[in-house]
């Protein structure tokens, strides 16, 4: 049987320790609540009751649940309080040495059978532990912010961890409804380990330039479904909690260069921009603690005027290409209003395209999301055609062929023989270099990549890619044909993955090195990601969906573009793909989805 803990005492009620104070009052259990001084404790007092005043207002707790909860709590100055707890939870900053001193204070303070635990993120629980003389009975407990909504615990245990002491913290999780997933004792644990990298990653592009902040916000929210995009998320943790981690995972986690804070990390820092808390970080916030962005400097005019200016008139559209993403542009344009020339390898091709596309359409009358009119309308606009040469007389070309350098290259430089002087030739790829295929023309200024997402009908982001060759007019005419289609249009430069597929991909790669060292179990990292962070898909149902083989492609482009060794493909990802296990499509891929 486990323990009943009846009594728990936190330690620090900065915005952490309050919400853990709350989730335990929240279930029934008397909590101690414990600062370093009388101010600070009427700053946590406050911040329990502002979450806990909320809460009443948005009806998702009883007023008399409220008052209860308020009951169960009581505060004090200084940890001699917690001399009969059960628990001590610490959520103090992430300061090494502070929390030893707190500790072995607790080891003075608490009985010999007192579980001690930190909520620490990123530090060492067993260098913490060894501050008492009882580490066998410290663990790491660590909640996500805001602790009273978020559903993720990770129960960190040491080497030395008594088994008994999981066990009940394990139960003590079930009782507050949490779900925990239970690890050892390593640099970021689950979550930090996988987001801090991408995150750190993000930072990297901006720094250099290579996307505005706004694009790759947006790249990652509407590309792949998370709650905020990288930028906005560190100003949210703050910048300066974000270095520390990194700093700390870096020296802790075998110094894997891509958790060395990026220097504009550092520079930020150093200037006091540490995001929302301060009212600057990468974006300008209304007031110190607001979330509400205002504009400045850096921020992009909105206008549709301001997203046109240099764009050329765009009124027919040819799409080559018989495939899915091909069937899914043709329809994207034709329901826009464009005239569009659709041309395929034979008149075969054409007729399974343009039943794909009426089923689609078709679909979408069923759902109410067209009319009949509208969908009539559409398929009358779209002329079919074997022959390239029926793109003479179009403004915009957009390529959706197969995924091979060779093929589109060829493709293009007969597109530049066919086509009128000024065209915008687009290329849809999503991994090979634009520059390659640009260079197979003799304009190559007309030359970008409209890199659409799977399914283009569905999907609101488009990755508009400029070359060092094209020309703003080019760049100009993309964006603006991307709003007219009610897409988002980001701008990158022509680098291996873009902005999604390179930030996305190494932490799915960095999810499966983590399953190889056997540090924890699929089902718990898919847990953390969704629960902790936000995530739509775990990284392995993610991998399952995506193939197997398509990952490993894309990792190895991204690899051997960039030469990072953290990038290296894992090991374990090319022996599923050698072993024919691809993800659901074959039905078996890190799970098995035969029975499904």
């Amino acid at each position: 049987m486990a323990r009943e803990f009846s009594t728990v005492g936190v330690v620090g009620l900065g915005t952490m320790g309050a919400g853990i104070v709350e989730v335990f009052a929240r279930n029934g259990i008397d909590v101690l609540a414990v600062e370093i001084s009388e101010p600070a404790l009427e700053r946590g007092r406050a911040t329990l009751k502002g979450s806990t005043d909320r809460a009443v207002a948005k009806g998702k707790l009883a007023e008399a649940d409220r008052d209860a909860l308020h009951e169960r709590v009581h505060f004090a100055v200084g940890l001699d309080a917690l001399h009969s707890v059960d628990l001590v939870i610490e959520a103090v900053p992430e300061h090494l040495d502070l929390k030893q001193r707190i500790f072995a204070e607790l080891d003075r303070v608490c009985r010999p059978e007192t579980i001690l635990a930190t909520n620490t993120s990123s530090l060492s629980v067993t260098e913490i532990s060894v501050a008492t003389s009882r580490p066998n009975q410290v663990i790491g407990i660590h909640f996500f912010n805001p602790a009273p909504v978020m559903k993720l615990v990770e129960v960190v245990r040491t080497v030395v961890t008594a088994p008994e002491v999981v066990a009940d913290v394990e139960a003590l999780c079930a009782r507050l409804g949490k779900v925990d997933v239970t690890i050892n004792d390593r640099a970021g644990f689950i979550a930090n380990a996988l987001l801090f990298g991408y995150l750190n990653h993000a930072v990297g592009m901006f720094e250099a330039h290579y996307a505005t902040r706004e694009d790759i916000d947006a790249a990652m929210k509407l590309g792949c479904g998370l709650p905020m995009g990288p930028l906005a998320l560190m100003d949210l943790i703050g910048l300066d909690t974000a270095y520390e981690i990194l700093d700390t995972m870096y020296r802790r986690g075998g110094r894997d260069r891509r958790h060395a804070p990026v220097p504009l990390l550092k520079q930020m820092v150093t200037a006091g921009l540490l995001g929302r808390k301060s009212g600057r970080g990468f974006y300008t916030y209304e007031r110190p603690g607001s979330p509400v962005v205002v504009p400045d400097e850096a921020t992009p005019p909105a206008t549709e005027a301001a997203l046109a200016d240099g764009a050329r008139a765009i009124t027919k559209v040819g799409v080559v290409g018989s495939g899915t993403m091909a069937t899914g542009i043709i329809e994207v344009f034709a329901k826009a209003g464009y005239e569009v020339v659709s041309v395929t390898r034979g008149m075969e091709k054409s007729a399974t395209v343009c039943e794909a596309l009426k089923t689609s359409l078709n679909k979408g009358v069923v759902r109410g999301k067209l009319t009949e009119a509208d969908r009539d309308a559409a398929l009358g606009r779209i002329s079919w055609s074997a022959t390239l040469d029926h793109l003479a007389d179009v403004d915009l070309v957009v390529e959706a062929v197969v995924e091979e350098l060779s093929v589109k290259k060829a493709l293009f430089a007969s597109l530049d023989e066919i086509c009128k002087p000024g065209v915008v030739l687009a290329t849809t790829t999503s991994s090979l270099p634009v520059i390659d295929v640009a260079m197979a023309t003799h304009r190559p200024a007309d030359v970008v990549g409209l890199h659409f997402f799977n399914p283009a009908p569905v999907m609101p982001l488009v990755e508009v890619v400029r070359t060092i060759r094209t020309s703003p007019e080019a760049t100009a005419t993309a964006r603006a044909v991307c709003a007219a289609l009610g897409k988002t249009g980001v701008v990158c430069g022509d680098r291996s993955g873009f902005i999604v597929n390179a930030l996305l991909f190494p932490y799915l790669n960095d999810a499966v090195k983590m399953l190889e060292a056997s540090y924890s179990t699929a089902d718990d990292i898919d847990h953390a990601m969704k629960l902790g962070c936000g995530y739509p898909m775990g990284p392995f149902e993610l991998l399952d969906v995506v193939g197997l083989d398509v990952s490993l492609a894309i990792q190895r482009e991204l690899y051997l573009e960039l030469r990072e060794p953290g990038f290296a493909p894992a090991p374990l990802l090319e022996h599923l793909v050698t072993a024919g296990y691809l993800g659901r499509k074959t039905r078996r891929g890190f799970r098995d989805h035969s029975h499904r």
